[in-house]
């Protein structure tokens, strides 16, 4: 048996199979993943990716991404400097947070490779529509934790699981780059783990605050 992705134990178990791929749950995290077996390669992954029409001037995905940006900046001492981690190909943050007189530097790992920035530390990194994208679930919270200074926030957005019985129905689940999929459960474990406090923002925004 593999372990979670997450918290490392091993303790998945069959949770549900549809008729593209199966999916197994943490009986300790309870964060709900797709095995290795059913995992796109790069390009296939980017492929699905170049699909996306992220542009910073969409009203419509400015009013997305507004849900968790405006609750941020309200939050945010004046000056303060921001990491937007997947930016993805057309990094709408970045703008967002220029036009109030921040700072964000755009991370992506197909669409803005620039690691240098994965070199500082910031008072706030955002990672909007990423987090279930990502195979190895605890190196990247690792890696997030590691950018934020002490007192920085970490905002997501990600749409939740709520129930078992919804996941058969849920259309998030369908898109083949969800493979990591979270509830309010996990991201309590996650709190808990990296010495973060939880606070539950939206349906699909959650901040941790690093102490």
């Amino acid at each position: 048996m593999n372990p979670c992705p997450l918290c490392g134990r091993v303790s998945l178990f069959f949770f549900y199979q549809d008729k593209h791929r199966s999916y197994l749950r943490c009986n300790n995290c309870h964060i709900v993943v797709v095995p290795p077996e059913f995992l796109l390669c790069a390009e296939d992954e980017k492929s699905v990716y170049d699909q996306h029409e992220n542009d910073p001037e969409d009203k419509k995905y400015r009013r997305f991404l507004s849900r968790a940006f405006e609750p941020l900046v309200a939050q945010l001492p004046d000056g303060a400097k921001g990491l937007d981690f997947g930016c993805g190909p057309g990094p709408t943050i970045s703008v967002m947070a220029e036009e109030v007189g921040l700072s964000v530097s755009n991370f992506d790992l197909y669409y803005h490779n620039t690691p240098e920035v994965l070199e500082y530390h910031y008072d706030f990194v955002t990672i909007t529509e990423v987090i279930e994208h990502v195979a190895d679930a605890n190196g990247l919270l690792a890696r997030l934790n590691a950018l934020l200074r002490p007192g920085g926030v970490l905002a997501v957005m990600t749409s939740r699981m709520v129930d078992a019985e919804a996941f058969g129905q849920w259309y998030y689940k369908n898109d083949p780059t969800h493979i990591r999929f979270y509830c309010i459960e996990t991201f309590e474990w996650v709190a808990h783990h990296f010495d973060w406090q939880l606070e539950i923002v939206d349906k699909d925004v959650v901040f941790f605050h690093k102490n």
